[in-house]
């Protein structure tokens, strides 16, 4: 079995792709199991462990395969099936990496060095759940768990030995900077959050930290909202109050899991209306988008989305570039480890199958002695025979190596040979 990941990011694909490529962590278990199922012939790659990876600005497939190249194209389908796209689209769109890349890219990803804002710690977490939401559909196996679990390790490795984490800038600062420069201070600003989850709970609380003069919080469950709100010292409302309340903010950052737009164009229009044409400012956190992407173009409204956010970020990377090189240092040590492993786990059948030789081998020639000394020949005859036998048969297979050798060329013969010599020192004085 071979490690395989297909992928698509915000390097390689458009937040138009992303979104709908992207995966919600309740559908993932059926996604995984389906996939299982029809890779699982020798034609698609024989697929047999599977994980995905699914944020904002990726969504991650890595595999344990028999047949890479089948897998590479079996895998690229399957993605493009199960989201109604076109395969052409997601080719063109996806990233494919073998074995050592794949490890190195978990590595990569999981410390914060392929992230839109170098050095996010949110990936980590994004990856962990990932691996349980695997383990409970039965995805995970020998491959996956190790590919895993050393990606743990050396995130938690890099993030303890280099300032890769310290300096990273966030989304989250990046939003409010936005909204300083429209409206000035925030003060007599009132801020709506959509949703509670983590990346809402570290928005708002950026926000929070410049005391804005009402902060709200709206959810589709009240009691969420509630929780989140109280900690914020603001307003909880539900999410279907939405429509009426929206004019009552002038910055609305919005988070949800939700599959299509919650915020439309005609929403935004009668708020911006009832507010006189006062600007407003729209954060759009969610993949897929939670806002429709024609209230863009509405005059006194300001969306920005998570790649703008990011556009914004990466222009104050350049003062983190210097923990970069040391956190690769360690990937790469990392990656050869890891790769150690693999090469000793492909040796394991080969030496279970030299010791179940060896102790046949054994077991035939003791069976020959006893029989030799039941018929009451002597001891010391049948122990000799028994000596000579073993010897002969443990030598066949690299005298026969030796005796293949001296017709190889030069390079080949010497190889083999020095291979040779380090079991055997009387050959290599021989030789000499």
């Amino acid at each position: 079995m071979q490690l395989l990941a297909l992928g698509l990011n915000h390097q390689t694909a458009p937040l138009a792709l992303r979104e709908r490529v992207a995966f919600m962590p309740q559908e993932i278990g059926a996604v995984i199991s389906r996939l299982r199922e029809r890779l699982a012939a020798p034609d698609r790659g024989r697929l047999s462990e599977a994980a995905i990876v699914s944020t904002c600005n990726r969504t991650e497939l890595y595999c344990a395969v028999d047949e890479p190249r089948l897998a590479s194209e079996a895998l690229t389908i399957f993605l493009a099936y199960e989201k109604a796209l076109n395969v052409e689209d997601v080719r063109r769109a996806a990233y494919v990496l073998p074995q050592g890349e794949a490890v190195r890219h978990a590595f990569r990803v999981a410390s914060g060095l392929d992230s839109m804002v170098l050095g996010e710690p949110q990936i980590l977490g994004q990856m962990k759940q990932a691996e349980r939401l695997a383990r409970a559909a039965g995805g995970m196996g020998l491959l996956l768990n190790q590919l895993f679990q050393r990606t743990f390790a050396v995130a938690k490795e890099v993030r303890s030995c280099t300032d890769i984490g310290t300096q990273s800038v966030s989304m989250a600062a990046a939003a409010v900077r936005v909204a300083e420069r429209i409206f000035g201070q925030l003060s007599q600003c009132h801020v709506l959050f959509v949703g509670a989850g983590e990346m809402i709970e570290l928005t708002a609380t950026h926000f929070a930290a410049r005391h804005p003069q009402s902060i709200a919080v709206a959810n589709r469950t009240l009691e969420r909202a509630e929780t989140l709100a109280a900690r914020l010292h603001g307003q909880a409302m539900r999410l279907a109050e939405l429509p009426q309340q929206l004019h009552r903010f002038d910055i609305v950052v919005s988070s949800t899991a939700s599959t299509l737009p919650i915020i439309g164009l005609g929403m935004v229009e009668r708020a911006i209306r009832a507010r006189r044409h006062r600007p407003m400012f729209i954060v759009d956190l969610a993949v897929p988008r939670d806002v429709e992407p024609e209230v863009a173009r509405l005059d006194d409204v300001y969306v920005y989305t998570i790649d703008d956010l990011g556009r914004i970020v990466q222009a104050g990377t350049q003062t983190r570039q210097a923990a970069v090189a040391q956190a690769e240092a360690i990937i790469e040590s990392r990656v050869r480890d890891f790769e150690a492993w693999l090469r000793l786990r492909a040796a394991v059948p080969v030496i279970l199958g030299l010791r179940e030789r060896a102790e046949a081998l054994r077991d035939a020639e003791l069976e020959r002695a006893r029989r030799l000394l039941g018929r009451g020949t002597p001891p010391q005859v049948v122990l000799e025979q028994l000596a000579h036998a073993l010897t002969n048969k443990f030598l066949h297979a690299p005298l026969a190596a030796a005796h293949q050798a001296a017709d190889a060329d030069e390079a080949e013969r010497t190889r083999v040979l020095q291979w040779l010599s380090r079991f055997y020192p009387r050959a290599e004085r021989a030789h000499s």
